[in-house]
């Protein structure tokens, strides 16, 4: 059997998907041009905090939660004509998730590089 690493995974994805940085992010967040979603864990976010106003989504309920067809869709919680901009606690999860969506069909997809440790020394605003 074998198996990639975690590591070789994040590595194909980064091949495939648009990462962004936080400069990037936040100009995209403040014109309304994005869903800024955060893949993190909710123990991550009540230890780290979470940037506000903008969308959790748990990475394990993620495809779930963005399949219009599925039962457990989130209608209305999203934009779905904008950007998904994702993150995790430093990119890697949100790498695999970003190339997971484009798998799914989503077309305007993209990571934050450095993930939330990257956002928290930018000037999002941490509540």
């Amino acid at each position: 059997m074998n198996i990639k690493s975690s590591q070789i995974l994040v590595s194909e994805a980064l091949k495939e998907i648009k990462t962004i940085n936080t400069d990037e992010a936040l100009t995209l967040f403040n014109e309304d041009k994005c869903n800024l979603i955060d893949i993190r864990e909710k123990g991550e976010l009540d230890k780290m905090g979470r940037v506000e106003n903008s969308n959790h989504i748990p990475r394990g309920m993620l495809e779930f939660w963005l399949d219009p067809e599925g039962p457990y869709f989130k209608s209305g919680k999203l934009d779905m004509t904008k950007e998904m901009v994702l993150f995790c606690a430093g990119g890697l999860r949100s790498a695999l998730a970003a190339k997971s969506l484009k798998e799914m069909g989503f077309e305007n997809v993209s990571h934050i590089d450095g993930g939330f440790a990257a956002i928290s020394q930018s000037d999002f605003k941490i509540v």
